[in-house]
C-alpha cells in the first residue's frame, strides 16, 4: 500500500478515534478538529502523486460490447499533477485523442473526458463526464453523468449514454481501474501501476509549456 493510502486511512481512523474517545466539546471545536483531517477526496487525489510523470500499460478486463477499435495496446500516461488537478492521456494504439481530467473542488471531484482530433481540434462529443455526488473513499470515486454531458449526448444521437457512471478505483497498490457502467453496458480497464513503461508520444493537441 502506498504512503498516500496509509495517510488517508490513518486520517479516517483518527476521525473515528476522536469521535469515540474525546469528551463532548462545543461545535466550533469539533469542526476545527475534523477540518484538520485529510478527507477521502483529498486522499484520493493524493493517491496519484507516486505515479506522476510516468506511463503504464493497461488492459481491458471486462467489455460486454467489444469493438475492434479497442483491440490495440493501451497506455495511460499520468502526465500532469497539480494541486487539485490530474490529467491522464489514454493512448489506444496510435490513437492519441483521449485525455482523462480529474479536478477537485471544495465538495466534489469533476471527471471529464477530453477528445481532440489529430490537428488538435475538439471532437463534437467533448468534453463529457460527471461529478461525485457522495464523498466516496480514498481509493474509489464514482462520477454519474452531468447535465451538460447529457445534453451533448442527446445532441449527437447518443441518448443511451445519459445514464453513464464512470468509476475510478485503486484496486490495490499495483492496479488502477477505470470503469464505465450503465444498464446493459459495462466496460472496465485495469492499469498496471507496478511497472512504468516508456512514455508515449504527446497526446493530440498537447503543447508542453
Amino acid at each position: 500500500m502506498t504512503n498516500s493510502f496509509r495517510t488517508g486511512a490513518a486520517a479516517l481512523f483518527a476521525i473515528a478515534l476522536l469521535s469515540a474517545c474525546q469528551p463532548q466539546t462545543d461545535d466550533a471545536t469539533d469542526t476545527a478538529v475534523v477540518a484538520d483531517v485529510e478527507s477521502p477526496q483529498d486522499a484520493f487525489m493524493a493517491a496519484f502523486e507516486p505515479y506522476c510523470g510516468q506511463a503504464f500499460a493497461a488492459t481491458i478486463v471486462e467489455d460486454n460490447q467489444p469493438s475492434p477499435a479497442w483491440d490495440k495496446p493501451l497506455v495511460v500516461h499520468v502526465r500532469d499533477c497539480e494541486p487539485g488537478l490530474v490529467r491522464m492521456p489514454l493512448h489506444v494504439g496510435d490513437d492519441r485523442s483521449r485525455t482523462w481530467v480529474l479536478t477537485q473542488h471544495d465538495d466534489y471531484i469533476d471527471f471529464q473526458h477530453i477528445h481532440l482530433h489529430e490537428d488538435g481540434t475538439p471532437d463534437a462529443v467533448s468534453p463529457y463526464g460527471g461529478q461525485t455526488v457522495v464523498e466516496g473513499t480514498a481509493t474509489e470515486q464514482a462520477f454519474p453523468v452531468d447535465e451538460a454531458s447529457k445534453a451533448l449526448f442527446i445532441e449527437n444521437g447518443l441518448d443511451v449514454s445519459v445514464t453513464n457512471t464512470w468509476t475510478i478505483r485503486f484496486v490495490d497498490e499495483d492496479t488502477m481501474s477505470y470503469q464505465l457502467s450503465r444498464p446493459g453496458r459495462i466496460f472496465e480497464v485495469h492499469v498496471d501501476l507496478s511497472q512504468p513503461i516508456d512514455l508515449p508520444p504527446p497526446a493530440w493537441g498537447y503543447t508542453p509549456e
